[in-house]
């Protein structure tokens, strides 16, 4: 359990997992880059952040199916 607590006390700002989150769905992150992740974002802005990735990658895919549908 403390470990969990610890996790979450990271220090990583939102934004900058917003950055992690963003690059990782490209596929195109450097070895240090994760390693750095790993070790300084907080599980519970990585989860959200995820999750708001997901939501506006289907978002602009469905934009994308009305707009060549419509045409």
């Amino acid at each position: 359990m403390d470990e969990l607590k610890k996790a979450a006390g990271r220090k990583a700002s939102f934004g900058a997992t917003m950055k992690a989150v963003f690059w990782s769905f490209f596929g195109i992150r450097k070895r240090s880059d994760y390693e750095h992740d790993s070790a300084n974002l907080n599980p519970v802005h990585l989860i959200i952040a995820a999750l708001l990735g997901v939501a506006l990658f289907i978002g602009v895919l469905v934009v994308v199916v009305k707009i060549a549908v419509a045409k």
